[in-house]
């Protein structure tokens, strides 16, 4: 059976090696609340404004980007945790639950595992992921590819980046307290693995086997089981990237509120949330539209009625779920594949809305244009960065030598400290190009193409 002890954790990785902080600067702070701290001020929180959340390379300052879409989640993760912490402390974490600081704890834990939930994305969204995987799909080598890499992910990036790569003085990355890096990890298994815990993908790369043992052995963890507020933190993923990107697909132009009310209503208009939602929406709609607005203002404000309601009724929904759950979650009892939203009575809410994102925002022709664009620049850029990655007399190199020189210190830094195999080449290769934002990735794509075809 789970603790709630073990799971909220405060240690840090560095304090199990025998090395202690030395700062003295957490005074009023819990560990964990220093972990969110400590992700809002990391370099990778910042690249997130100029990487994807639906609409890549938006020039409207209005649309979400993966920053944004990251903050969202965050605060509706934080608020699920103070409806748990406050108002079903006893039922969720039992009656030592004062002397586990619940209150400040838990809140604190889920508001840093829906910020840093999206860090390891590659530029251009999902559709960086199936770039990546492709470029490795498309390799004609001797060597087999490594399933890592022909199923790259973007949560075991984010892993990999908070545990690894974004370096204060040491290997232990951002020195997470081991109750956030578990909360963070969505899907609780190692690459190659027989048990997946019954989760469609796998979320740790075997170089990072070592650190994720280490976690579970601390929280009380195994692969396979998830630490129940990972639930949470993946639902409310779930609410933003429905609810939020119908939204933007608004904002942007590709439909109107009437748009999707009227979708909601020819799909699923029976549904007692859906109806709910549609009628206090439109209830808004009517009122608004007393008021001398423009129809782009009416459009934005009744969408943003829409969306105020429909979190609600989520956010009330999947914390519902999750009490009535968490027994089953601590006793290794849950049902494989089993989600808070998808279990709960918004799930047609929730699966509707996504079918009208994919409809009008996702399969736009300039979204789908903006796409192939950007998987074709991720796929030249890793195919020149190969080339330097993969030099074996790069001293005497001068066009390799200069785009080797240009990744990341920190991504260097580790791969030269690594056996530098043909495994360690392919994870630097990856830890480059998701690292970088996409205006980045854009201006250096073309700067390499000009050295490379000596035009520069």
């Amino acid at each position: 059976m789970l603790s709630w002890k073990q799971l909220l954790n405060p240690i840090r990785r560095k304090s199990l090696h025998g090395s202690k902080e030395s700062m003295g600067t957490g005074v009023g702070r819990t560990e964990l609340e220093r972990d969110y701290d400590r992700i809002l001020f990391a370099t990778p929180t910042r690249r997130l404004a100029d990487k994807t959340q639906v609409f890549p390379m938006e020039e409207h300052d209005s649309i979400r980007t993966r920053l944004t879409h990251s903050h969202e989640v965050s605060n509706l993760a934080r608020s699920i945790g103070v409806l748990l912490a406050f108002e079903n402390a006893e039922k969720v974490f039992g009656l030592n639950h004062d002397e586990l600081k619940v209150t400040r704890n838990v809140p604190a834990i889920l508001a840093a595992a829906g910020l840093a939930h999206d860090l390891g994305n590659p530029p251009f969204g999902h559709q960086g992921e199936i770039a990546i995987q492709q470029w490795f799909a498309e390799r004609k080598w001797e060597n087999e590819i490594d399933i890592d890499f022909r199923e790259f992910d973007g949560n075991a990036q984010t892993f990999r980046l908070l545990t690894q790569l974004q370096v204060l003085n040491d290997q232990f990355g951002l020195n997470l307290a081991l109750g956030t890096l578990a909360a963070l990890i969505k899907y609780p298994s190692v690459y190659g693995s027989e048990n997946k815990g019954g989760f469609k993908k796998y979320g740790i790369f075997r170089s990072e086997q070592a650190i994720i043992k280490e976690v579970w052995e601390h929280t009380g963890l195994s692969e396979g089981i998830r630490h129940p507020l990972a639930y949470v933190m993946e639902a409310c993923d779930d609410i933003a990237y429905s609810i939020i990107d119908a939204e933007d697909t608004v904002k942007k132009g590709y439909a109107s509120f009437y748009d999707l009310m009227d979708f909601l209503e020819s799909h699923d208009g029976n549904d007692e949330i859906i109806k709910s939602v549609i009628e206090k929406s439109r209830e808004k709609n009517a009122e608004f539209k007393k008021d001398e607005l423009s129809s782009r203002e009416l459009n934005d404000i009744s969408m943003q009625m829409f969306r105020v309601k429909a979190i609600a009724e989520m956010v009330k929904s999947a914390t519902n779920v999750f009490v009535d759950n968490i027994d089953k979650m601590m006793n290794g009892e849950i049902e494989s594949g089993f989600e808070l939203i998808k279990f709960s009575e918004c799930a047609q809410l929730c699966s509707a809305v996504k079918r009208f994102d994919f409809r009008y925002g996702f399969q736009h022709k300039e979204v789908l244009k903006l796409e192939l664009q950007g998987n074709n620049y991720i796929k030249k850029m890793m195919s020149m960065l190969w080339k330097a990655i993969s030099c074996e007399d790069i001293e005497n190199s001068p066009f390799e030598r200069f785009v080797f020189g240009e990744i990341s210190e920190n991504y260097r830094r580790i791969y030269l400290k690594s056996d530098k195999s043909h495994y360690a080449k392919c994870q630097l290769l990856c830890d480059a190009v998701s690292g970088m934002t996409e205006s980045h990735l854009i201006k250096k794509h073309n700067e390499f193409k000009a050295l490379e075809n000596g035009s520069a």
